[in-house]
């Protein structure tokens, strides 16, 4: 019987595979979402700050650089320029050779006095403009409290006056020298944490002496951080404001930021030869933001540590817990005491008399209105500034640390972030006054220009100081976050915030520090019914109310110290080194 026909096998169709759908509008929307956003936060802090800059530039160029001609064709710019020069130089080359003194101080201070490294650094919690009118209430010619000490001294005692004058120029500088000690003393110290301990101890196995080693191989190798915080001593030099235009205004001692505030002071006001007097400022801040960002970029370059970090190879030294305690007593004690002295008094005069001591001035700092308004002013806009200025900071260090697919919005709010600390506040409290003082934004005389200018001139520290946590925090848990499947929003919300927490709090804290005795940008953009501590004190300085400008200083310094003390306690000692 024959078998049953096998049937023949069906050839195997292989299904159509389907084609990819098209991404729908909402997908592509989402995908360029990233780049929006970054275009979007780089478009907002751009007009924030380069927007006043340009409008001043603008008026300076019109009707043929008018601006320029009746800046530059003055027969007073050219001495101008010599004093702006000369002070910024001398004061750098004080700031140096103390700042970089205080820094090898602090590696050889005994044990149990390591405490005092801080010291060097407590002149920056003064506000600039308490120190000047301190050291004018130690050295003005004929009422100065060491004046008047000096002329009781035999080489002195025929003179009626003096034998100092804090109004003349190279007074000036001592005292912006002392001030900008404090910067290079940071920058050099960080630097002397990043030396190799290593070379030092080849250099002394080979017989070299202390002060060999130190120029033989720590300068040298100190060279980097000294020319890059030499730089930034240079740039605050030439922004000097405060002790310029307390000390030396009234004396013929004019400098361009004062000059500046003279054009926007006058009625009418000069904005075109405003900005063409600051553009030498403005040029030079440029020029060193760019010097940052390019020549010094790459700062694993200047990375001299390899497994061990740096310690002092000599003895502790007497001589430099001297030198410490001695620039705390003149750069320090002494304004203070002067403000205290003066603040408990009638009336200033050349005579010490604890007996007519009272608190009648603190009584009508705390009585008298406007000054508690101006108080009330500083506190307030600079608590709603850093509460802008810290999410804006977040997302400019978040760009700046993953947004590598967008490189060029990277560059570009790297440079951007970085100017307000090139370029002096008193070009930028100018451009303000310009720009909100007309359309389309009319906000002369409130509080919002207050708080616009103080969120551009911390924009800096705020992205400096998260960055800097974030660089600390690694990637661990980031792509831990997104390996369990979170977005970056969940994964910044849940995750980087609250590991960033003290991080934010002590760049809260050190800003409120910043802003509360903040006075160059507040005086050009303040109105008369808007004040802050540093203008109302300046107020009370012009019309010769010294004691009240004394015990307004002190509620400064001690708001100051206030916002230093937590700061420290949140974020750590070394919270200025973190800047």
């Amino acid at each position: 019987m024959a078998a049953p026909a096998v049937p023949a096998p069906s050839p195997t169709t292989t299904p159509p595979h389907p084609a990819p759908p098209h991404p729908t509008v909402l997908t592509r929307a989402r995908r360029h979402l990233p780049r929006l956003g970054a275009l979007a936060f780089l478009a907002a802090i751009g007009y924030l700050v380069i927007a006043p800059l340009v409008g001043l530039q603008r008026l300076a160029f019109e009707d043929d650089a008018r601006g320029y001609s009746a800046a530059f064709d003055s027969p007073d710019m050219a001495e101008t320029l010599r004093t702006t020069a000369g002070m910024a130089l001398g004061s750098l080359v004080i700031a140096l050779v103390l700042g970089t003194f205080l820094a090898w101080a602090a590696t050889r201070l005994p044990p149990r006095l390591r405490l005092l490294r801080v010291l060097p650094v407590l002149p920056i919690v003064v506000p600039a403009v308490a120190a000047v009118t301190g050291w004018a209430f130690l050295f003005s010619p004929r009422p100065g409290y060491l004046n008047a000490a000096l002329r009781n001294l035999p080489w002195w005692d025929h003179l009626d006056e003096g034998p100092v004058d804090i109004y003349t120029l190279p007074w000036i500088v001592l005292i912006t020298g002392f001030g900008l000690t404090a910067f290079v003393y940071l920058f050099v110290s960080a630097g002397f944490g990043n030396i190799n301990a290593e070379l030092i101890e080849a250099a002394q196995v080979s017989g070299s002496s202390p002060a060999g080693v130190f120029f033989r191989v720590t300068l040298p190798l100190l060279r980097p951080v000294l020319v890059y915080g030499g730089f930034v001593a240079l740039l605050l030099g030439l922004g000097q404001f405060t002790g310029p235009l307390l000390l030396g205004r009234n004396n013929g001692v004019n400098v361009l930021t004062t000059d500046m505030y003279v054009a926007v002071s006058q009625s009418p006001v000069d904005y075109g030869r405003a900005a063409a007097i600051g553009s030498p400022l403005l040029l030079f801040g440029i020029a060193v933001v760019l010097f940052q960002k390019v020549i010094l970029g790459d700062h694993s370059r200047f990375v001299t540590h390899g497994g061990k970090a740096f310690r002092s190879g000599g003895r502790p030294s007497w001589v430099a817990v001297t030198g410490i305690l001695l620039y705390g007593l003149v750069a320090l004690a002494l304004p203070l005491g002067a403000l205290i002295v003066v603040s408990l008094s009638a009336f200033w005069s050349g005579r010490i008399q604890p007996s007519g001591f009272t608190l009648y001035n603190f009584r009508r700092v705390f009585q008298e209105s406007g000054i508690t308004d101006a108080i009330v002013n500083s506190l307030v806009t600079s608590v709603i500034s850093v509460a802008i200025a810290l999410p804006l900071g977040f997302i400019a260090a978040s760009l700046l640390l993953k947004g590598r697919r967008f490189r060029i919005i990277r560059a570009a709010v790297d440079f951007i972030v970085a100017m307000p600390l090139g370029i002096p506040a008193v070009v930028f409290g100018a451009g303000f006054l310009l720009t909100y003082s007309r359309e389309p934004f009319i906000l002369y005389g409130t509080r919002t220009v207050i708080v616009l200018v103080y969120v551009t001139l911390m924009l800096p520290f705020a992205t400096r100081m998260q960055l800097s946590g974030m660089v600390a925090l690694g990637d661990t848990y980031l792509e831990a976050s997104r390996t369990s499947g979170a977005g970056a929003l969940r994964t910044n919300t849940e995750i980087v915030l609250p590991l960033l927490r003290p991080t934010l709090a002590g760049a809260g804290a050190l800003m409120f520090v910043l802003l509360t005795h903040e006075f160059t940008a507040s005086l050009l953009v303040r109105a008369p019914t808007t004040q802050v501590m540093g203008t109302i004190l300046f107020d009370y300085w012009a019309n010769g109310s010294y004691p009240l400008v004394a015990a307004i200083a002190l509620v400064m310094t001690l708001v100051t110290s206030v916002g230093v003390f937590i700061a420290m306690s949140v974020a750590g000692s070394d919270i200025f080194e973190k800047l």
